[in-house]
């Protein structure tokens, strides 16, 4: 029977009236998708992965020499490397809590019954809809001394936060953190409209505190969805390199992404760079699958 429907159409239609049968169709539709996954995804990511293990450098027209292991090795014994990721980390950390916070209180703020909250929701999610170098851009004016208007709401006297080494880490986390709450929000106003509304009317019949609410209702029943939010922004945040790269230059803020650009596309050391990208990406995936074990131990609760 599964057979019958995915070769055989009905005879009145069009497609039949060319001699298309569904297979012919659905493979129309896949054969055209697959070629576009393997020519811009596959082919360069097996491509770069051998550009790692060689000392390949694209300013130059001296052929690729074989030097297995060593690049990894380099990279893996280089402290700074290791600054770039403990910054990035650093960055992570800041900017994901940041967002699950700001986001997750916005949803439960929005979440009831309150005059214009289309409108309020909307622009709430303006700036993630922006892109991140205008972002930037907006935000470093935002930062000047002179004239910016932060400094001036915060009565501080021409306070640099973009060249302030100390500083200048957390005023990019903050502009990412602006962008992206929304993003949090969207998922966790989901998950709470999800919340069966019994649940609550139980507890105020018990007459529950607000707490006890909270922590033995909504955020058990919202967090395996505001994991998946955690997630996706743990990815991003460790990928990050058009905000830092527009706001600031510090050595403080050089993000693992902008080590990687520079070795790249400045340094010109390709095949060291490719196996930076490949270490990234391991951590990346380390990191998600921690993420996906703990998402599965929170559902099956």
């Amino acid at each position: 029977m599964a057979s019958q429907v995915m070769t055989k159409l009905d005879p009145e239609s069009r497609a039949a009236a060319r001699g298309l049968s569904d297979l012919t169709i659905r493979n129309l539709f896949i054969i055209p998708t697959i070629a576009f996954l393997i020519i811009f995804n596959i082919f360069p990511l097996l491509y770069s992965l051998a550009y790692s293990f060689t000392d390949f450098r694209a300013s130059t027209n001296a052929p690729a020499n074989f030097v297995g292991l060593q690049n990894y090795r380099d990279l893996l014994s280089d402290p700074f490397i290791w600054k770039n990721f403990s910054i990035t980390a650093k960055y992570v950390l800041i900017s994901v809590t940041g967002q699950v916070f700001v986001g997750f209180g916005l949803a439960m703020l929005l979440n009831r019954s309150i005059p214009a909250k289309g409108l309020i929701t909307t622009l709430l999610l303006l700036p993630m809809m922006l892109s991140m170098a205008v972002v930037g851009l907006f935000w470093k004016l935002l930062y000047d001394p002179n004239f910016g208007i932060i400094n001036y709401f915060l009565g501080l006297d021409k306070f640099e936060w973009l060249a302030d080494p100390d500083m200048a880490l957390y005023a990019i986390a903050i502009v990412d953190i602006w962008m992206w709450a929304p993003f949090v929000m969207l998922l966790s106003l989901a998950g709470l409209s999800a919340v069966p509304k019994h649940l609550y009317e139980a507890a105020e019949i018990d007459r529950a505190s607000g707490l006890y609410t909270f922590f033995r209702i909504t955020l058990p029943l919202v967090a395996p969805i505001l994991m998946i939010a955690i997630i996706f922004r743990t990815m991003e945040a460790f990928k990050t390199f058009d905000l830092a790269y527009v706001l600031s230059s510090q050595p403080t803020t050089e993000l693992i992404a902008i080590r990687l650009y520079k070795m790249a596309f400045q340094e010109w050391q390709t095949g060291m760079s490719s196996a930076l990208a490949y270490i990234v990406l391991i951590m990346v995936v380390a990191i998600t699958n921690i993420y996906v074990k703990y998402l599965n131990k929170v559902k099956a609760r």
